[in-house]
């Protein structure tokens, strides 16, 4: 791939919505990867669109949310205007898009609106790859043409310095699962219902208590409750492999990122919605054995999920760029 994979970026359009994107905060994947794209030292930008095997466009759902979202409304009209008149510029300019009705195009967004934003064009929705962290196979989302996009969530744009001094493998940890969070959809309610306050070992909180420190709770458990919210997507996901702490997936309709390559069942354990009263039984039964292979592949993918300035080899934006690679094989291109 990273001898042939070319990337051409539109350069049409001005920040905020374009060329930029947030890098401090619960969609920092969003604008670290358009800022990489863009300005980063990489080998897969091509500013020749002839030699270019997929085509970037370069907005941010966040952004256009910050600025062109009415508060409480609920509208996101303005969002898929803005979709479709980018488009337009885009397809009236460049052969490009209408040779494969934006086939071999790609958007990004991290944002919860993103899938919604799409609509704004319909070839947009159905034919281009979308990356999404919302990849949610319920309202569209399409595994065998979108990729699906871990959320990161970096405070300051770093990660903790807690979550960069994680003991040694061996260490004990001396609580079986934690999980603090708000009541954010059904899934949550269903796990604080049951075992929130409920069991020393399997520690669920709803508000961290304030002797608590989040990270340190995470780095203390052998495993890390990481259950949807409103959207299936969850930072806690990639905050768990971080932490060195199995994850543990609660989720329904969610198509886990890098799925095409990484074994989540390596690392990870995946438990059913119905299945949140037998939790501690479920984490119990897992042997010492099995839990020393699921941690040290979680070890092993740790990297894939990291976000360096510049890009390091492997990690998340060489993924995300290899799952557009693969989706891109599919697609082939008019004769025209």
């Amino acid at each position: 791939m990273e001898k042939r994979l070319r990337v051409f970026v539109y350069e049409e359009g001005d920040p905020p919505f374009v060329h930029d994107g947030p890098c401090k905060n619960l969609y920092t994947v969003e604008g670290r990867f358009i800022l990489e794209m863009e300005f980063g030292e990489n080998l897969f930008r091509t500013k020749d669109p002839d030699r270019a095997h997929v085509y970037f466009l370069p907005y941010s759902v966040t952004k256009m949310v910050s600025y062109l979202y009415k508060p409480h409304t609920y509208d996101v009209t303005p969002l898929q205007q803005f979709v479709s008149g980018y488009l337009e510029v885009i397809s009236t300019k460049y052969p490009y898009w209408n040779r494969t009705l934006g086939g071999d195009h790609f958007m990004l967004a991290c944002h919860d609106w993103g899938p919604a934003a799409s609509t704004g064009n319909p070839y947009l929705y159905n034919t281009s790859i979308r990356v999404l962290c919302n990849a949610n196979t319920s309202e569209g989302f399409n595994p065998r043409k979108d990729v699906s996009l871990p959320e990161i969530y970096l405070y300051d744009g770093n990660i903790s310095p807690e979550l960069l001094s994680v003991p040694p493998e061996d260490d004990p940890r001396p609580y079986l699962a934690f999980f603090s969070g708000g009541v954010h959809g059904s899934i949550r309610v269903l796990l604080l219902q049951h075992w929130k306050g409920q069991d020393n070992d399997l520690r669920v909180f709803e508000y961290l208590p304030k002797e608590l420190n989040y990270y340190k709770s995470m780095i203390e458990s052998n495993f890390c409750l990481c259950p949807s919210g409103f959207e299936v997507a969850s930072p806690r996901i990639v905050e768990a492999i971080y932490a060195e702490c199995v994850p543990v997936i609660i989720s329904e309709n969610y198509v886990l990122p890098f799925s095409d390559v990484l074994r989540w069942e390596s690392f990870s354990v995946q438990v059913d919605v119905s299945d949140i009263p037998n939790l501690k039984k479920i984490l119990k039964s897992v042997s010492e054995e099995e839990y020393k292979k699921l941690k040290k592949g979680v070890r092993a993918v740790k990297r894939h999920f990291v976000l360096n300035q510049p890009a390091k080899r492997y990690d998340v934006f060489h993924m995300i760029l290899h799952s557009i690679w693969l989706r891109r094989l599919n697609v082939r291109l008019s004769r025209q």
